[in-house]
């Protein structure tokens, strides 16, 4: 997986990419969604509220082309393989999940909730009633 991403670093490019298409399923995206459908039942013991979709398109694995209309990184595609797992309400409700991120040198998890309004919402709601979050905790 990790040679794979180094050398689309270096050779971010459609024609390269095309031409090495079944690498990428092969060392990138079928081991990424094995581990996905590998933890979806201990996600579940973590938390029933939360979804580990192993499926291959629309699910918990980001796609490997990049988002280049407002960035000033044109690179056409990703050179790391992540993953999220929602709330069984979706992906668009402001609620908390998680996410793991691969890439050469650097593996990360975090967790928490991003949605400016629903955070400030929720820090509010500490600050204002500090027992209920200890309780919670």
């Amino acid at each position: 997986m990790f040679r794979f991403l180094e050398e689309l670093w270096r050779n971010n490019r459609r024609e390269w990419f095309e031409a090495n298409r079944a690498r990428y399923e092969r060392d990138v995206r079928d081991p990424m969604l094995a581990f996905i459908a590998d933890f979806a039942p201990r996600l579940k013991k973590i938390s029933p509220k939360f979804v580990a979709d192993p499926r291959p398109s629309g699910a918990s694995m980001f796609r490997v082309y990049g988002d280049v209309r407002f960035s000033p990184d044109k690179s056409p595609y990703k050179t790391h393989v992540a993953a999220r797992f929602s709330h069984v309400m979706g992906r668009d409700v402001p609620a908390p999940g998680f996410y793991v991120h691969l890439e050469p040198g650097g593996v990360f998890f975090a967790a928490g909730i991003w949605h400016p309004a629903t955070l400030g919402r929720i820090r509010d709601l500490i600050a204002k009633h500090p027992a209920l979050w200890k309780r919670a905790i």
